[in-house]
């Protein structure tokens, strides 16, 4: 873990530029650190990945409307202090790469981090080994 999930409406970026962002927020958790310095997150762990929403109805219908909605998954025990770090860093990355977007159009940008428990995910990963550090 983390794992990010980016659902977004079909009108508002190109594959291109949905795979810059999924890079940037990569890097992005990879640098996060706690108040000592040590690594946040497992390099092993980082997945991004965005959802296309070719289906979708924003406010008041206008089709010029567009939205990003990021969730980030993360285990359990991280303090509130790298939580809010991560979120915040997050969310400036993602207001940044589309921020041509909102001066132009209506545009809804949001992000939730969702802690969860061991108990009840399975695993099978042999990326941690290999990109230890």
């Amino acid at each position: 873990m983390p794992h990010l999930t980016l659902e977004y409406s079909a009108n508002l970026a190109g594959a291109e530029s949905i795979g810059q962002l999924c890079e940037a927020l990569a890097h992005v958790l990879d640098a996060q650190r706690d108040e000592t310095g040590a690594r946040v997150y497992p390099r092993g762990g980082i997945r991004t990945r965005a959802l296309r929403c070719e289906h979708y109805f924003i406010a008041d219908g206008n089709p010029g409307n567009a939205f990003m909605h990021g969730c980030l998954k993360i285990g359990a025990g991280r303090s509130p202090s790298v939580r809010k770090a991560t979120g915040e860093a997050l969310f400036e990355a993602m207001k940044q790469h589309f921020a041509q977007a909102f001066a132009a159009h209506g545009l809804a940008l949001s992000l939730e981090i969702v802690e969860f428990s061991e108990e009840g995910a399975w695993k099978h990963n042999n990326l941690h080994a290999r990109h230890k550090t």
